[in-house]
């Protein structure tokens, strides 16, 4: 895996572009076992700033693994992955979080884990940081929220505080899991609108995962499909068909 490219990108529709992605993959299998056959091969891609990117296939068809492998937590088994922005420029929202339910934590406290990166072990939070964690809770609608207890939230607000903290990175890509899972059509709509504003609003690259193909087809810039070890992208085209 590299760092730095410093030519123009051809993206994956094959039209040039003067702006250098954030992230490349080129030729790339990706698996967790190089004696065992890929989960996904022959991957082409690039993300750039300010484009909404929706990921669609079925489930176990290889949408978290390519995840995996562009945060850097998985090496690809061939190809190569280049970031033109540090790991701590990512935002990631995982399918499940992995937080204790029997642990009191408040949305704050949740937010502000965001900052931990930008923080010294045992460091109090600085107050600008702490005053960042209402900022990206305004973004997502939820700072009415800030002291309630996370465990008592519904689906849908959980997943917008997590949203939230992955803001609290300071990324420049985002990263969203299945973002719309076990949500309710209310939510399901507030947070695609969300993701839709933080790439025209913001210039974040937004990548998100769904086995919904018609709702990636509605709102992504760009969809990459995958299925049976196999990704073909296709770019949206003028009046909103791909």
């Amino acid at each position: 895996m590299k760092s730095g490219l410093g030519t123009a990108e051809v993206n994956s529709a094959g039209g040039e572009t003067s702006a250098i992605p954030l992230v490349s993959l080129r030729d790339v299998s990706l698996g967790y076992d190089s004696a065992s056959a890929p989960v996904v091969q022959d991957v082409n891609l690039a993300i750039y700033a300010g484009r909404l990117i929706g990921l669609a296939g079925p489930n176990g068809s290889g949408k978290t693994t390519l995840f995996r492998t562009i945060l850097g937590l998985l090496s690809p088994l061939r190809g190569e992955v280049f970031r033109n922005c540090l790991l701590s420029n990512f935002g990631y929202v995982p399918q499940s979080a992995s937080l204790d339910p029997h642990f009191p934590l408040s949305v704050r406290e949740i937010v502000e884990m965001g900052a931990y990166g930008r923080v010294r072990s045992y460091q109090v939070l600085p107050s600008e940081e702490r005053k960042g964690a209402g900022e990206v809770l305004d973004k997502v609608g939820m700072r009415h929220l800030l002291a309630k207890s996370f465990f008592a939230l519904s689906g849908g607000q959980k997943q917008r505080i997590l949203i939230a903290r992955a803001l609290m990175v300071k990324p420049r890509i985002m990263i969203l899991d299945e973002p719309l899972s076990g949500v309710d059509e209310e939510s399901r709509r507030s947070i695609t609108d969300l993701l839709v504003d933080l790439t025209r609003k913001n210039g974040l690259a937004v990548f998100f995962s769904s086995h919904d193909l018609q709702m990636v087809r509605t709102v992504a810039d760009q969809i990459v499909r995958v299925d049976n070890g196999n990704v073909w992208v296709e770019e949206k085209k003028r009046g909103g068909q791909s």
